[in-house]
C-alpha cells in the first residue's frame, strides 16, 4: 500500500482544496492529512481559524478520498508525523515548492500546482467586504 500525506488549516474549505486531495490521493492508496490546530493556524496566520478544529475535521473526514485525519500541533514535528504515519509521499501545494525538500530523506516530495483563483485569503476578504 502507498500512504500519501499532506498537511494544511482547510479552513473554509472550497474546490482548490478538494481538487488538491483528490489529486493527491491519485498517487497512492491512503491519503493521511495533518489538520492544524487552532492554536498552531494561530501561529502561523496570526488569525483564528473561521471554523474550529472540530468542524475542520468533520468536513475532512467527510471527503471519500481521505482516509485518515489526525491533528498536527506543531510545525516543527512534520518528520515525526511523516515516519509515525509511514507515509512514502508528502503532497503539498506549489506554493510550498522546495520548503519541505528536507523530507526527501524519508519519503518522496511532490508539490502539485493550486487551482487558480482559489485560495481561503482572498475568499475571506471577499467576504469581509461585503458584510
Amino acid at each position: 500500500m502507498r500512504r500519501i500525506i499532506t498537511f494544511g488549516t482547510f479552513d473554509v474549505l472550497h474546490v482548490g482544496h478538494v481538487r488538491i486531495l483528490k489529486r493527491a490521493k491519485a498517487h497512492g492508496d491512503h491519503l493521511t492529512v495533518g489538520l492544524s490546530s487552532d492554536e498552531l493556524n494561530f501561529s502561523k496566520k496570526g488569525r483564528n481559524p473561521i471554523y474550529s478544529f472540530d468542524a475542520r475535521l468533520e468536513l475532512l473526514s467527510s471527503l471519500r478520498f481521505v482516509d485518515d485525519v489526525f491533528k498536527e500541533e506543531s510545525l516543527e514535528q512534520k518528520r515525526e508525523y511523516i515516519i509515525k504515519h509511514k507515509a512514502d509521499m508528502l503532497v503539498m501545494g506549489n506554493d510550498w515548492e522546495g520548503r519541505f525538500d528536507e523530507f526527501k530523506d524519508v519519503c518522496e516530495v511532490i508539490y502539485l500546482p493550486r487551482t487558480p483563483s482559489v485560495s481561503t485569503t482572498e475568499i475571506i476578504e471577499i467576504i469581509k467586504e461585503q458584510q
